[in-house]
C-alpha cells in the first residue's frame, strides 16, 4: 500500500517574514541607486534638458499673452514681460476689430466650418477604410497600403499646384469645396485606424458577431465602432488641427478676403500693418503690434480648447494597442 506523504502549508508568520525581508532589500536596492553618482549627474543633465525645451517654447507664450495688455510703444520700450492693463486689451480688441469690420471673426468662422466639415469627411472614410483594411484580405491589400504610406509621406504643399489646376478645371477655385475636399483626404487618418483594429479588437470578438448573424456592415457599425471611440477621436483631432494651421492651400484656393481662413487672414494682417510692413504706407494704422498678438491669439484659442476638452480621448487612442499581449 503506497504511503502518502503530506507536505505542511508554510506558517503565515514565515511567510510574512519573508515578503517583509523582499520589500527591504528592494527599497535598500532603490537607495543605492540613487545615490550612484552617475545617475544622479544623467538625472540631473536631463532635468535641465527638459527645462530648457519647457523655457524655449513657454516664454514666446508668455511674452504673447502680455502682448495685447500693452500698447505698441510700451511693448517696444518696456521690458518684454512687463504687464500693461486690462483696460488696454478692450482697446486693443477694439482696434483689431475695426480691420475691415470684424474680419478677424470672419476668418476663424471661415476655419471652423472648413475645418469641421473636412473632419467629418475624413473620419467618414478613414474610420471604414482603415477597418477593411485590418479584417478583410482581398489581392492588392499590401499595394494598397503601402501605396497609403508613401502618400503619407508627400508633402502636403507638394500637391496644391496639381490640386488648383484640377480644381480649376471643374470650375472651383473661390469655392468652399476646393478647400474641404483636400482637407478630407487624410491618408494618416486610414493607416492610423488600421494599426488601431488590427491590433485592439480581437478577431474573435467579431467573430462571434458574425456568427450571431450580423451581417460585415453589422459588425462594423454595432461592434468595431462603438469600440473605435479612441481613434475616432485621434484620427478627429490630428485632422482638425492640420485643417487649421493649412496656410499655403487655402491662400491659393480662396482669393477673396471674406473667404480667407485664420491663417491666411493673419497674414493679411500682418502685410497691411505698417508695424511689420513698412511698405504698407499706413494701410490701416489701427493694426499694430498688440493687435497682431491678439489676433494671434484668437486663432489658436480654438485648437487649445479641442485641445484641453479631447484629451482624454487622445490618451486612450495613443495608448490604444499597449497593451495587447
Amino acid at each position: 500500500m503506497a504511503s502518502s506523504i503530506e507536505v505542511a502549508p508554510p506558517r503565515a508568520g514565515a511567510t510574512e517574514g519573508s515578503q517583509a525581508k523582499v520589500a527591504t532589500t528592494a527599497r535598500l536596492t532603490r537607495r543605492e541607486r540613487r545615490k550612484d553618482p552617475r545617475r544622479v549627474v544623467v538625472r540631473a543633465l536631463a532635468i535641465m534638458a527638459l527645462l530648457t525645451v519647457a523655457l524655449f517654447f513657454i516664454i514666446p507664450v508668455v511674452w504673447l499673452l502680455l502682448a495685447p495688455t500693452k500698447t505698441d510703444t510700451q511693448l517696444v520700450n518696456s521690458s518684454p514681460f512687463a504687464f500693461g492693463s486690462l483696460s488696454q486689451v478692450t482697446k486693443t480688441w477694439h482696434n483689431l476689430y475695426q480691420f475691415e469690420s470684424g474680419a478677424i471673426l470672419v476668418w476663424i468662422r471661415n476655419s471652423a466650418i472648413y475645418s469641421g466639415a473636412a473632419v467629418l469627411l475624413a473620419v467618414a472614410v478613414s474610420i471604414p477604410a482603415g477597418y477593411g483594411l485590418a479584417v478583410t484580405r482581398f489581392i492588392g491589400r499590401k499595394a494598397l497600403l503601402i501605396i497609403t504610406l508613401i502618400v503619407m509621406l508627400v508633402p502636403s504643399n507638394a500637391v496644391v499646384l496639381p490640386l488648383f489646376l484640377g480644381m480649376s478645371d471643374v470650375h472651383l477655385i473661390g469655392n468652399a469645396l476646393s478647400v474641404i475636399l483636400p482637407f478630407a483626404f487624410f491618408p494618416f487618418g486610414v493607416y492610423l485606424s488600421y494599426i488601431y483594429f488590427s491590433t485592439t479588437i480581437p478577431n474573435d470578438l467579431l467573430a462571434a458577431a458574425r456568427v450571431d448573424g450580423c451581417s460585415e456592415w453589422k459588425t462594423f457599425r454595432y461592434v468595431a465602432v462603438p469600440l473605435a471611440t479612441p481613434v475616432i477621436g485621434l484620427v478627429a483631432f490630428f485632422n482638425f488641427v492640420a485643417n487649421w494651421n493649412n496656410f499655403f492651400l487655402p491662400f491659393v484656393m480662396l482669393p477673396q478676403t471674406n473667404q480667407f481662413t485664420a491663417s491666411v487672414g493673419l497674414e493679411n494682417l500682418l502685410s497691411s500693418s505698417p508695424a511689420f510692413n513698412p511698405g504698407a504706407g499706413g494701410q490701416d494704422l489701427s493694426v499694430l503690434r498688440p493687435e497682431v498678438a491678439l489676433g494671434v491669439l484668437l486663432t489658436i484659442a480654438p485648437v487649445m480648447l479641442v485641445f484641453l476638452f479631447a484629451q482624454r480621448t487622445l490618451v486612450k487612442g495613443l495608448l490604444a494597442g499597449a497593451t495587447k499581449g
